[in-house]
């Protein structure tokens, strides 16, 4: 027996905000679902693509899974998606090389520092 990844599903109160958020975020294709999910399709080599899952509650805790982010220049990618609608969050991280952010419904993720 084999098992395959497929997708990372994220619960989103507003799934197409969200979605779209994340595709300008990435800079990934998105897509409608027939059910009123949606899909951003990752680009060949870059992972499994992600489903955005409609619930009607908010986000209330800590994230008990999140994404890691290395980009060319980590000053100018938070810039970037601060301008986008991030923001910045502390989870007790303390002084670390890395930058938590969460995104618009409360999702944190961390932009590590730039690998040269």
């Amino acid at each position: 027996m084999t098992l395959r990844f497929s997708d990372v599903c994220i619960d989103a109160r507003d799934v197409h905000a969200i979605a779209n958020w994340w595709a300008t975020a990435l800079g990934w294709r998105q897509e409608d679902a027939d059910d009123g999910d949606v899909v951003l399709r990752a680009p060949e080599g870059a992972g499994p693509d992600w489903l955005f899952l409609a619930v009607p509650e908010g986000k209330t805790v800590k994230n008990r899974i999140h994404f890691d982010f290395v980009p060319d220049d980590q000053a100018a990618e938070v810039e970037r998606l601060i301008a986008l609608g991030a923001r910045h969050v502390d989870i007790g991280q303390g002084d670390e090389s890395w930058v938590v952010l969460a995104d618009p419904e409360g999702n944190e993720f961390c932009v590590l520092s730039a690998e040269g």
